[in-house]
């Protein structure tokens, strides 16, 4: 769940008191909010705002901090999905990932838990720390979409739920990696456009580690 990276929380994370209004700033940060409700055949199902979903379901739709971000890599398909998917291995091409643990056998599928430590750079009101974050797979659809979720705690910091989405389309040249997250709580809640700022960082590290790791992998191949 969580970017990784500099961010803080979600999978890296942050509490006091009072649910803030959603401001302008609610950044639907869209790189790219998708046009159509309704998707062609075979594309990736739609929300009705336009955001992905993986077998019926999404991000939260009432988080005030969400992101989200794409990128091109120029590998297989079945290279990028299994990077992401193999979620013990996250370690060895991902710095700020510091370890992680399965908590259940075999393949990733739902229902699986992972559970998964990364750094949180101190803010104005936070400390830096180390997150420990519990995931949880709510859908995965093998090399097409993945969704987790789970709290990012650590001293001083947390983050109720972050909810996390990934898919994966193959296109000309490629792969297209889609990313967006969620977070809920009272301690990010309380400075949105910091945590979205976060978040965002992190994610845009992830899609650029899982791209350079991808891309090296194929290049092996040829």
């Amino acid at each position: 769940m969580f970017g990784s990276s500099t961010s803080v929380p979600s999978g890296r994370r942050l509490r006091p008191g009072g649910r803030v209004r959603a401001t302008a700033f609610t950044l639907t940060l869209a790189s790219g909010v998708f046009a159509a409700a309704v998707p062609a055949a075979g594309a990736t199902p739609v929300r009705r705002d336009g955001g992905p979903l993986c077998r019926g379901e999404g991000v939260d739709p009432a988080a005030l901090i969400r992101y989200r971000s794409d990128i091109l890599i120029k590998a297989p398909l079945s290279t990028v999905f299994g990077l992401q998917a193999d979620v013990e291995r996250w370690p060895d091409w991902q710095e700020p990932v510091l370890s992680v643990k399965r908590l259940d056998p075999g393949p990733l599928r739902k229902g699986s838990r992972f559970r998964w430590t990364t750094p949180a750079p101190p803010t104005p009101t936070t400390p830096a720390t180390t997150l420990t974050i519990t995931s949880t797979v709510r859908q995965l659809r093998h090399g097409t979409c993945v969704l987790w979720s789970g709290p990012a705690v650590g001293d001083g910091v947390r983050i109720d739920e972050g909810v996390h989405l990934w898919t994966f389309t193959r296109v000309r040249g490629g792969v297209r990696v889609h990313t967006e997250e969620t977070w809920t709580g009272d301690q990010v809640e309380a400075d949105v456009p910091r945590a979205t700022e976060i978040l965002g960082q992190g994610l845009r590290a992830w899609l650029a580690d899982l791209k350079a790791a991808a891309e090296a992998r194929a290049g092996h191949r040829r």
